[in-house]
């Protein structure tokens, strides 16, 4: 039988928990996968995506804090999902990430331009569960600890605050195994240029203390304090002006950020991301992507972090090591 959106949402629901204090008007946006540090799966994003949207209409909301379980906030999306989207010689539909279960629709053939970039770009879509906060016109807090790569980085980069343990790390592995990311542009405009073009070319993650000092985090504080701190920043917002004149000044943020080509941006690298089968490598070179789908991929990783220096590899106990 197909995958299909449907199934895939059902099964995410365990995973993704949402709940709104009415009197507040905070509502809490949960990933509950610690066992795999949250990693989000197909299904979890367009729930993400969904539930945002839902909380966007919502007149009992008016501030959205996105936080996780257990000891990480995330580690971005699914690699074993995504591993069977690659499996060398394989026409996988990816139909469902589209939420499209018509089986007489056609998705184009695995030596399509199209088969990856049309999904990067449905990424750059809110409805694609990847940059959702970016219309949201409530006030978002991201609650970073731990492990804030890839997707998860996203909507760290797309939040209107971010609060953040001083154990937490920053970063998109993609940087340092594949090269792209659909989202470059909105974080050299909030990190500034010359610390983002650090962590794109060396792929090493940056701690709370670097992104608070570049200002993509507002506060840092340690781990025992961190719901404490969240709450405040929630509680402060919630209680400020009425949820007419934030959608008034989300509107406002909104157009400022188009001006600045926050949707251009993400058009232009969901562009240069759906270019990386592409990309040509040589000998010697670590080639993540062709790697996916016929080898160990957690080998290929572990080989290669051990080749930084340890304060730039990307797992908490990698940097312990020697």
């Amino acid at each position: 039988m197909p995958i299909t959106a449907e199934d895939l949402v059902k099964q995410a629901k365990q995973f993704v928990e949402y709940k709104k204090d009415k009197k507040s008007k905070i509502a809490y946006l949960t990933l509950n996968r610690p066992d795999q540090f949250n990693a989000t799966s197909v299904g979890m994003r367009l729930l993400y995506g969904d539930l945002i949207h839902r909380a966007n209409i919502d007149d009992d909301v008016k501030v959205l804090v996105v936080r996780g379980t257990g000891d990480h906030f995330g580690t971005g999306g699914d690699l074993d999902e995504q591993n069977q989207a690659y499996t060398e010689g394989a026409n996988v539909s990816l139909l469902h990430e589209f939420e499209i279960d018509d089986p007489d629709v056609k998705y184009p053939e695995k030596d399509s331009f199209r088969y990856i970039h049309g999904l990067c770009e449905h990424y750059s879509k809110a409805r694609g569960g990847c940059r959702s906060l970016q219309e949201f016109k409530k006030i978002s807090i991201v609650e970073a600890k731990g492990y804030c790569y890839g997707w998860h980085f996203y909507q760290a980069g797309d939040a209107d605050l971010v609060v953040s343990s001083e154990d937490a790390l920053f970063g998109h592995p993609s940087f340092r195994y594949v090269g792209v990311a659909p989202r470059l542009w909105t974080w050299v405009e909030m990190m500034g240029l010359r610390k983002f073009q650090e962590m794109l070319f060396t792929g090493r993650p940056f701690t709370a203390k670097e992104m608070s000092e570049c200002g993509f985090v507002n506060s840092v504080v340690p781990r025992e304090k961190l719901e404490e701190e969240t709450l405040k920043y929630a509680t402060a917002c919630s209680q400020t002006r009425p949820v007419d004149t934030v959608a008034v000044q989300k509107t406002f943020l909104e157009i400022y950020k188009q001006y600045r080509g926050e949707y251009m941006g993400s058009l232009l690298t969901t562009m240069v991301e759906g270019l990386w089968p592409y990309m040509r490598h040589e000998p010697g070179d670590v080639d993540f992507g062709a790697s996916m789908g016929k080898t160990n991929i957690a080998g290929i990783v572990k080989n290669l972090e051990n080749s930084y220096p340890p304060e730039w590899r990307m797992s908490r106990s990698g940097r312990k090591k020697k």
